[in-house]
């Protein structure tokens, strides 16, 4: 498969795992450097004793926070909903497994926003770390493709919602909002695209099902469970039509990236 003109070829997945943490781990990466980790004191006959600062356990139980923050604010809600919704139309119960349906969504989460993560690291944590510009500057600069994304993505009466309840003044833009309302109303248009598509997919299978049911009733078979019988159906549905690929497809280009 050739690369599109112009475009850069994909970076390598541990900088992608490492960029998509950029955003939520700036703040953390700074004040790591400003604070000393261990405090050492001079203990009788000549040892010595070490101690953790009250700033360093602070921030290392800020650092829990970080996948929270991190998925809040990326395309992963949407992705895991989807999956978790068409597991349960096909009726497989735990296949694929937790497992696997996490780790395909987080992958999938860093190649939609390794866009987003390389503007954060060239923009942002570049400057930074060559001391061109300061902190402040930094998180200011990461924050505006972040946002920028979530923008894309929200609808404009959950965005209103938000403000309204944080009263914040009205803007001429939406890129002037803060944060702290453009979150919760990306996530909570996240939530409705991910329910909207998952009743979308749940159509063919409820179709399949109500067949299936139909013709064991006809056929005086009522004793015989109809998820049982329809699930090898549904199963043969899925992979003749390429389900997968649909739906990954689909779901890549649902982000207006």
């Amino acid at each position: 498969m050739r690369a599109e003109p112009g475009r850069k070829p994909c970076p390598a997945v541990g900088r992608q795992l490492v960029l998509g943490c950029l955003l939520a781990g700036l703040p953390l990466l700074a004040a790591a450097q400003a604070l000393p980790a261990l405090t050492t004191t001079d203990a009788p006959g000549g040892g010595t004793t070490y101690s953790l600062t009250i700033q360093t356990l602070l921030l290392m139980t800020l650092l829990s926070f970080i996948p929270a923050m991190v998925l809040m604010m990326t395309s992963f809600t949407r992705i895991i909903i989807v999956f978790s919704l068409l597991r349960q139309a096909m009726g497989t119960q735990t296949a694929p497994p937790n497992q696997v349906l996490l780790g395909l969504a987080l992958f999938l989460t860093f190649f939609i926003m390794s866009p987003v993560a390389e503007r954060v690291y060239t923009d942002a944590y570049l400057p930074m770390s060559e001391g061109v510009i300061q902190f402040d500057e930094a998180l200011e600069r990461a924050s505006v493709p972040v946002k920028a994304f979530m923008l894309k993505q929200v609808r404009e009466p959950d965005l209103d919602l938000f403000a309204r309840l944080a009263e914040v003044p009205a803007v001429d833009k939406a890129e002037d909002l803060p944060m702290r309302v453009v979150i919760p109303a990306f996530v909570t248009s996240e939530l409705k695209t991910a329910f909207q598509i998952g009743f979308i997919i749940f159509i063919p299978f409820i179709i399949i099902d109500m067949v299936v049911a139909s013709v064991l009733m006809s056929m005086g078979m009522m004793m015989m469970s109809p998820v049982i019988v329809s699930l090898p159906f549904k199963i043969m549905l899925f992979v003749l039509v390429d389900g997968w690929t649909l739906l990954i497809g689909s779901l890549v280009q649902s982000f207006a990236v």
